[in-house]
């Protein structure tokens, strides 16, 4: 589904990727992992369009997509749920959720998908009047997911869910994630909850100052010496 071949990215100059290649196949939970500073979130700007590479090539679906914008890549399936949430505070839960399905003319279509983020995300239908900024750091995490959802995309790409989230509901929002996954949508987990991340992959890649330094299933990974070491405490 997606192909990265040879990716280099950065900022003024300074590299961030130095010749990342991965893939991601249809249907897939994959995993990157690494400390900050690796080069994760640079990956997945140059994947949604927010950044362009200086080198290599994107293709996700057999189109390439390095040169597009980010409405053109949006509009192809992909849809990423940013660190931090970047919720719309003063507005309602429902409100925000809408936003997210705003390339989506068809009104039956927009409250179908309502319909489904709220079968997901049952404290979101609860609260659908309530403004995004009262609810708790979980809760604003659980919306931000939905709000992907509502564009139904084809791939999801989550960006560090468990940041101000206490334990117990980074566990809910993990099998929450399962189960989308379980439902048709692809997944790429950035995250630094390394083990939990691995648990929950099938593949995944490690990240080591801009490079890929090591890739398998998450149960390989989680074997591995680098990967106890460095991420793990092991």
């Amino acid at each position: 589904m997606l192909e990265i071949v040879n990716l280099k990215a950065g900022y003024r100059g300074v590299p961030a990727l130095q010749g990342v290649t991965l893939e991601v196949h249809k249907g897939e939970i994959v995993g990157i992992i690494g400390s900050n500073g690796a080069g994760k979130s640079t990956l997945i700007r140059a994947i949604s369009g927010l950044i362009k590479p200086t080198e290599g090539t994107i293709t996700f679906k057999g189109i390439r997509i390095d040169t597009l914008p980010s409405h053109e890549i949006v509009r192809l399936g992909i849809i990423q749920v940013p660190e931090g949430r970047h919720l719309f505070g003063k507005q309602t839960v429902e409100e925000n959720l809408k936003l997210g399905a705003y390339l989506i003319k068809d009104e039956k279509k927009i409250k179908d998908h309502l319909e489904h983020v709220y079968s997901i995300f049952p404290i979101l239908k609860e609260r659908k009047k309530q403004r995004a900024e009262t609810l708790s750091g979980g809760q604003q995490q659980m919306l931000a997911i939905g709000r992907g959802l509502m564009s139904n995309p084809e791939l999801l790409i989550v960006d560090e869910c468990s940041l101000g989230v206490a334990p117990i509901v980074v566990e809910e929002i993990f099998r929450i994630l399962k189960t989308i996954n379980a439902q048709g949508t692809t997944i790429m987990l950035v995250e630094q909850k390394v083990h939990e991340a691995l648990e929950l992959a099938h593949r995944a890649y490690v990240l080591q100052t801009g490079r890929v330094v090591m890739h398998g299933t998450g149960e390989e990974l989680l074997k591995s010496e680098l990967v106890q070491k460095a991420y793990l405490g092991i």
